[in-house]
């Protein structure tokens, strides 16, 4: 049975409600469901038809091709004037002794370490400091890009953007295209937690506001230029502040086209102000996925990161409308793994993934940053190897 005859199916089930039904219609006929079907997708759709309905959309914007890509993480401090209730990575400047800061020297350092692996992109975010400023930041992408022209610079959320514009007194616009000038090529999608108040004001108050998060990108997009977005979700949220944060990205997207890629983060409660908070089901994990892939009808792709959610938990994303599962992982990056993830020292040879990918029937496709293809792996023979050969490559976006 193909995806269209088993959203069909889903259609013919009159035990379904008629908003169900509505939705399901929707999803076939191509059409945009409301905030309101979205909140009711969370409060009354099951697993099963979530899943239906995501993988019909997943395979008719992508087959069954399965992305990943070869970058490795730059992480220039982890102390941070700001104080984020969820973060687990960060300290604050008086926290400093259990904390690190790199000079331009060392983050190069980091970089040549690289010059002999077939990477395709340096992923560069963490604290926000004061002396890593407008002119650090250009001086830094102008040099990655001297050293290596080919490798692709993906670096900063709006909260360093918005912190370093404002210290130099410079608008969005204006501190956009002087980024862009000095070597910066897209933007991953970090930062943006949840953009309405209500919940931003209680986890995340310090930094920029979720306005502030889209004007940023707005600016970016209008330089011609890509970008990711991300949600972090399974904490205080309630259902509609999910919905509400994705309307807002995909109002934006439809403005601007900039978007590639949306990546729901799961909250992971250890090593944080908000350990109290019990972590959502891999259920509702699945089902956030889906509902995403629904919602976000004109986003081209929904990753998920296998070393925050398991090995397992990804190859079931994947029918659940996810199509990029990041990448093969060495352990140069904590953010995820001091958080509590599932994954405490990431490594994942080439060939392990794509067996992952290949294993649940899908087709395994290496990207670089703009989703171009590489390789492709789905007539790759690999050849019998003594021990696992481990990229040096951590965790993305």
């Amino acid at each position: 049975m193909n995806t269209t005859e088993q959203v069909e199916k889903i259609l013919a089930d009159t035990s379904l409600s008629t908003e169900l039904q509505n939705i399901a219609k929707k999803v076939l006929q191509k059409e945009r469901i409301s905030f309101d079907e979205g909140v009711y997708l969370y409060e009354h759709a099951e697993l099963g038809y979530l899943g239906v309905l995501a993988n019909f959309i997943r395979e008719e914007k992508h087959g069954d091709k399965t992305y990943f890509n070869r970058n490795f993480h730059l992480e220039p401090t982890n102390l941070c004037v700001y104080d984020c209730k969820f973060c687990s990575y960060s300290r604050l400047i008086k926290q400093k002794e259990e904390g690190w800061q790199l000079t331009m020297e060392q983050m190069l350092d980091i970089v040549k370490k690289y010059d002999d692996e077939p990477v395709t992109e340096v992923h560069i975010v963490g604290g926000v400091l004061p002396q890593y400023d407008v002119a650090f930041y250009s001086a830094l992408f102008t040099a990655i890009r001297e050293h290596r022209p080919d490798l692709h610079v993906k670096a900063l959320t709006p909260v360093e953007y918005h912190y370093i514009f404002k210290k130099a007194k410079i608008d969005y616009a204006t501190g956009m295209k002087l980024m862009k000038d000095a070597g910066l090529q897209s933007m991953p999608g970090g930062g943006a937690e949840i953009f309405h108040p209500e919940i931003r004001e209680q986890i995340a108050k310090d930094k920029c506001t979720g306005e502030q998060w889209l004007a940023i990108h707005k600016e970016w997009h209008k330089l011609g230029m890509r970008s990711n977005a991300t949600m972090l979700y399974g904490h205080i949220e309630k259902f509609w502040h999910r919905v509400d944060h994705m309307e807002k990205l995909r109002d934006l997207q439809d403005k601007t086209g900039g978007f590639q890629t949306f990546i729901p983060l799961k909250f992971r409660n250890q090593n944080n102000q908000m350990s109290n908070v019990a972590e959502s089901s891999v259920i509702e994990d699945l089902r956030n996925y889906a509902i995403a892939r629904i919602y976000m009808d004109n986003f081209d792709h929904i990753k998920a990161y296998w070393a925050m959610i398991s090995r397992e938990t990804a190859q079931l994303s994947l029918n659940y409308g996810v199509d990029d599962i990041d990448g093969t992982l060495d352990d140069t990056t904590k953010i995820y793994s001091m958080a509590g993830a599932e994954e405490q020292t990431p490594a994942m040879s080439t060939r392990e993934l794509v067996n992952l990918i290949k294993q649940v029937g899908r087709k395994a496709i290496e990207r670089d940053t703009l989703y171009n293809v590489v390789t492709d792996f789905e007539n790759v023979v690999f050849e019998e190897e003594k021990k696992p050969q481990y990229y040096k490559l951590p965790v993305v976006n």
